[in-house]
């Protein structure tokens, strides 16, 4: 690895770690090394990153901000593309916003709203970046991403670069056409609605208020483990079955909210996975539901 690190350095990409613990990129603060971790810095070092790391056929993965991801303990084997500041861009024409991959959610409900747009306040409380959101067709409040998107820059394993629509990007609940075939999020193109800056900002600051109050946020987690099953909500589940505050090693079920698991300190991705099973046997015994995992697992064991 070293090698392909240092021709990477070569091709005018700075940013490259070799044996690189994944806990310092994930929030859950959890997960072993990456062989290689690439950070690149837009989208031509990305492309390139990509062809270098197919020429020497070692696999690849991505990731953005860390949230919503359990890195194994063991770690990831081969390359991590890490797609944060290099494809951070963000421009509004008229009603619609391009943004690039790496851009926060957070920040991009913010700046919409400031400049007197509506229809993304439901991402104020989203941790990660928008590549990761498309990817998720994240949501909360009773919206999501497929609701707003107009289409998505996808750079595909093959190495083709293709803008897809909203219709062409499969959305379903938490489900995208990324889960199905290989690709990274470039670039993302939204349309929103004209609205009053005063509501929408007072929409997101009573929105923060509510996960301030509902959301373990001082403590290292991932958002929520679990997703909804349909007609009820996997913390109601959870509470209702006596798990709330339930730990094992260093992991806890939020005595705050119960969909999610915190890193109470030095909690392995083992401890948050027998905590999720134990979770799931638990629910489906209790309640015969069988709750779905929302975070996306990667990595060694």
């Amino acid at each position: 690895m070293k090698q392909i690190a240092e021709e990477l350095k070569q091709a005018g990409i700075e940013k490259v770690w070799t044996v690189e613990p994944l806990a310092n990129h994930t929030t859950w603060r959890i997960g072993g090394p990456a062989d290689l971790l690439i950070q690149p810095k837009d989208k031509e070092s990305l492309i390139k990153v990509l062809q270098i790391v197919h020429r020497h056929e070692i696999p690849w993965s991505v990731i953005g901000r860390g949230s919503n991801l359990l890195v194994r303990d063991r770690g990831i084997r081969g390359a991590v593309l890490k797609v944060t500041e290099g494809l951070s861009h963000c421009e509004f024409r008229g009603e619609e916003v391009c943004v690039g991959a790496g851009y926060s959610m957070i920040r991009l409900a913010m700046e919409t709203g400031k400049m007197g747009l509506t229809g993304m306040e439901f991402a104020g409380g989203i941790p990660g970046t928008v590549g990761g959101a498309v990817y998720m067709n994240a949501g909360a409040h009773g919206s999501d991403l497929s609701r707003i998107l107009i289409e998505a820059e996808i750079l595909f394993e093959d190495g083709e670069v293709k803008v897809l629509t909203n219709e062409e990007m499969n959305f379903s609940y938490r489900t995208s056409l990324l889960q199905q075939r290989k690709g990274i999020v470039v670039e993302a193109r939204f349309r929103l609605q004209p609205g009053d800056r005063k509501e929408i900002a007072a929409t997101l600051a009573a929105n923060k208020e509510r996960r301030r109050e509902t959301q373990p946020l001082q403590m290292p987690c991932a958002g929520s483990v679990f997703r909804n099953p349909p007609g009820d909500h996997a913390g109601r589940l959870i509470e209702a079955a006596g798990l709330k505050g339930y730990r094992y090693g260093g992991a806890q079920v939020s005595e705050i909210h119960a969909n999610f698991i915190v890193n109470r300190g030095g909690a392995t991705a083992t401890d948050v996975l027998t905590l999720i099973n134990h979770i799931r046997s638990t629910i489906q015994t209790k309640f015969g539901v069988d709750l779905h995992p929302e975070v996306l697992v990667v990595g060694e064991g």
